[in-house]
């Protein structure tokens, strides 16, 4: 029988007001994104202030300022405003566990004839203005920004003669040009989309190819290569059938080649001079934004009375106080309950910030002085000492929970003397020991690989994968044939196969 009755339950439950998710999310932010955050924060909040700031002598100007904030309302619950360790080391599912950041894969370059286009190799950053002369009527400061590829292409498109309806099929092609100088639409998509004829499209498109840089809006490396070729006057049948077989190229199967091509061993080292010469990425040398520089949030030096010393970056960390003078001011010509009501959320607020970004700094300095402590035979020999390391062992030692070491850790950078490091660089997985003995870590067993690689030319004996787990096996690290693969692969190094035939063509 179906029926409805109230009862009264008792439980318990975690909640998390606004401002403590705010605290926490405060962790993960990186410095570019908490200064953006304190700068939004200082705007809409009158009694924040930077700390080095001059304190304002017009109070009555600030008062008005902040009658006239139409709309601002800032809420904070008192009852959470203490921050403490254990606040912000709320529990949450978005813990990265044992994962290794390490695994990741190498930014070398692809050979020419991977069939994959390279990254730039140029970064055209804006040039700034300069000279601080301030705007005066009529006065129009100079634009000196680099100009990009596609306001490049798109002046070459406004002068190269083109019909008002082949102009419009050129603006379409360009806009589906890639960073790399690449067309990367469809042309029956942009044909039917314009409502003209596919022909007529290829036809501008030819028109196209002829623009600077040279091989600009091609459709594949090969195609790229081809326009830049034709343009030296150096495209011919064994050049169009090198250009058809860079997969062989890209596995240095020279011998195939050479009889693909119907070519001897001087001339196909001649063509593939003649390919290292050309540019497999046109719109490198044009750039958008220009490339962030990374600061480091953590400086690790060593100490002079022994270990390391860490700390924090002062650059990073903004110093914010409340305004108590000010604060005074406008609590006394608060009139109505809606302005009293204002002020003491805006005092509450800056209280709250100032302590959580003071949280937010300690916490940061716990967390990678206990990763500093973990690791320190790396920063005192190398690579090869990198111990495994996880979040619940960092955790652990500090006691935190690991969400709040995998927020610590995210957009976190660390200066050492052996580079800038992110701090999930040292987070590895394990590998056992052979001998029972400690664990290995991945990114040491990666390097360890990586050199015993590159001192085959010195030595001349090309290593298997089997015969590199032997000799890893024989210095006590427990690593199966497959991984040793996967870690090759992931470092771009080609197979034994692949580099006996390199070292035979060098």
């Amino acid at each position: 029988m179906l029926g409805q009755r109230l009862e009264i339950r008792q439980g318990q439950g975690l909640v998390i007001t606004p401002q403590l998710q705010q605290a926490i999310k405060l962790l993960q932010l990186s410095n570019l994104e908490l200064d953006a955050f304190v700068e939004a924060e200082l705007e809409k909040n009158p009694l924040l202030q930077r700390e080095d700031a001059e304190p304002a002598n017009d109070a009555e100007a600030r008062v008005e300022a902040a009658e006239n904030r139409d709309g601002a309302e800032l809420t904070f619950d008192e009852g959470h405003a203490q921050d403490s360790d254990r606040a912000l080391d709320a529990r949450s599912d978005d813990v990265y566990g044992d994962a290794s950041p390490g695994e990741r894969t190498s930014d070398r370059m692809e050979d020419v004839g991977a069939g994959e286009a390279q990254p730039g190799l140029n970064d055209w950053s804006r040039a700034g203005s300069g000279g601080g002369v301030p705007d005066g009527e009529g006065r129009e400061q100079p634009d000196t920004r680099d100009a990009t590829l596609w306001e490049h292409l798109q002046a070459q498109a406004s002068q190269a003669g083109f019909s008002p309806a082949d102009h419009a099929i050129a603006l379409s092609l360009i806009d589906a040009v890639d960073e790399g100088g690449y067309l990367r639409g469809e042309l029956d998509e942009i044909a039917d989309r314009l409502g003209v004829s596919i022909e007529r499209v290829e036809a501008v498109l030819a028109k196209c190819h002829g623009f600077e840089p040279t091989g600009v809006m091609a459709r594949s490396v090969p195609e790229c290569l081809k326009l830049q070729l034709v343009e030296r006057n150096r495209f011919d049948p064994a050049m169009a059938c090198l250009l058809d077989n860079l997969d062989l190229l890209a596995r240095r199967d020279l011998t195939a080649l050479k009889k693909a091509c119907g070519v001897d061993g001087e001339d196909m080292a001649e063509m593939i001079a003649e390919l290292k010469a050309l540019t497999p990425r046109p719109g490198a040398g044009f750039g958008g934004e220009p490339a962030q520089t990374v600061i480091p949030d953590v400086h690790v030096r060593p100490d002079p009375a022994g270990g390391w010393k860490v700390e924090l970056n002062a650059d990073t960390l903004p110093r914010l106080i409340m305004d108590k003078r000010y604060h005074g001011v406008v609590s006394a010509g608060a009139r109505s309950d809606t302005e009293k009501t204002f002020v003491a959320d805006c005092a509450a607020q800056a209280s709250w910030l100032v302590k959580s970004l003071d949280q937010r700094a300690k916490t940061i300095l716990k967390v990678s002085s206990e990763i500093v402590r973990q690791q320190d035979a790396f920063l005192a020999f190398g690579v090869e000492f990198l111990r495994p390391l996880n979040l619940k062992t960092v955790a652990d030692a500090i006691g935190m929970h690991e969400s709040t070491v995998s927020r610590v850790t995210s957009n976190k950078y660390v200066s050492t003397p052996r580079g800038v490091f992110e701090l999930k660089f040292f987070f590895t997985a394990a590998i056992q020991s052979s001998d029972g003995g400690a664990t290995h870590s991945a990114e040491a067993v990666r390097h360890r690989i990586k050199a015993m690689i590159e001192g085959e030319a010195r030595e001349g004996d090309i290593l298997s994968d089997d015969r590199i787990v032997e000799i890893l096996n024989e210095a006590g690290i427990d690593i199966a044939r497959r991984t040793v693969a996967k870690y090759r692969e992931a470092l771009r190094i080609p197979s034994s196969v692949q580099r006996k035939r390199m070292l035979k063509a060098g």
